[in-house]
């Protein structure tokens, strides 16, 4: 994953590009410390995925369905709210002192590869830490992803 480009590349055994798609990273920044709100950086992998089978659009709340479906009148019942929809790939960080252990631990402050409304701009750095992606593309994405499966953000 590139913060520069806001991009996610899926790379195939041989290293050959698969697909890429537009990411939104965070709005401050590049960085590990818990409570920034940035995104880390380094060797992570994928330590959980949540939403397989799910409607796109599916609300989550702190990783759990809520029962509702996103739609523009949900949203405005409920502004400010940082959604989280259709299928979630929680990450782990591999680089102790850097993104895993006390004070940086990319799990513990919940940063996710996840879906977002698709009125919110892809290409630009807008979240509060975690990297969202168009529903369809993060569907797809999940669809193709394992648990263990190594991710960089760089």
């Amino acid at each position: 994953m590139s913060l520069d480009d806001q991009s996610l590349s899926v790379l195939g055994a041989n290293g050959r590009l698969i697909e890429r798609y537009a990411v939104s990273t965070a709005l401050n920044g590049a960085g590990e410390l818990n409570g920034s709100g940035c995104t880390p950086r380094g060797e992570h992998y994928i330590r959980a995925m949540v939403g397989s089978g799910l409607p796109e659009n599916t609300v989550f709340r702190a990783r759990r369905p809520t029962g509702e479906i996103y739609t523009p009148e949900l949203a405005a019942r409920h502004p400010g709210r940082d959604w989280i929809l259709s299928r979630i790939l929680w990450l782990c960080g591999l680089e102790s002192g850097k993104n895993r252990g006390a004070g940086v631990d990319t799990f513990r402050r919940f940063i996710y590869i996840h879906g977002t409304p698709d009125t919110e701009p892809m290409g630009l750095a807008l979240s509060h830490g975690c990297i969202r992606m168009r529903n369809t593309d993060v569907i797809e994405l999940f669809e193709c992803a394992r648990s263990g499966m190594p991710v960089m953000i760089r």
